[in-house]
């Protein structure tokens, strides 16, 4: 076999076609994460009221003294549609506030909300983006983890697992 034929049937092998395209997905990935996080906030995380789909007024300093997560998300987001049922979980533990950003009027909201199991009192129309603005992020999903002092933790933009996400929100309320 000449040396032709080996590199062929190397390159021909699932592991390492596999492999390749996986490290290429990752340079990739790590070469637009500056760009996906954008200029997001720092320090002290700004403040806002809001009104949740069920008709809540939610204030971010409310939550002083405990962690929460703000959950930026789009109904037209495909990377969204993976993280939706684990944040729908992690709310069931821990105070999370989900922003849908860009994504319609309320009544469509909401029916996307239903038919997708999602707690409409968690969910907050951000419909012009204005939060989203506030925050500085530029790509959805974006998760920010706001500690106990009301100061952004964490700050993760694109995928990210639910676990990563609880041992996150496990560290803030420390």
């Amino acid at each position: 076999m000449t040396h032709k034929q080996r590199l062929i049937a190397l390159w021909q092998n699932k592991w390492i076609n596999n492999g390749v395209w996986l490290v290429g997905f990752l340079i990739i990935y790590l070469s637009l994460r500056p760009f996906m996080q954008g200029d997001v906030v720092k320090d002290i995380a700004p403040n806002f009221s809001a009104t949740t789909l069920s008709g809540e007024v939610i204030e971010l300093s409310d939550f002083r003294g405990e962690a929460v997560l703000i959950h930026f998300w789009a109904t037209w987001c495909p990377i969204c549609e993976f993280s939706r049922d684990g944040i729908e979980r992690i709310a069931q533990d821990y105070q999370v506030i989900s922003v849908a950003t860009q994504s319609g009027d309320n009544a469509t909201l909401l029916d996307y909300a239903q038919q997708h199991a999602m707690n409409p009192s968690l969910i907050i129309n951000d419909q012009d983006g204005r939060l989203f603005n506030l925050y500085g992020a530029r790509a959805v999903p974006a998760d920010f983890i706001i500690n106990a002092k009301g100061e952004v933790a964490f700050v993760e933009v694109g995928l990210s697992s639910s676990w990563g996400m609880r041992a996150r929100l496990w560290w803030a309320n420390r």
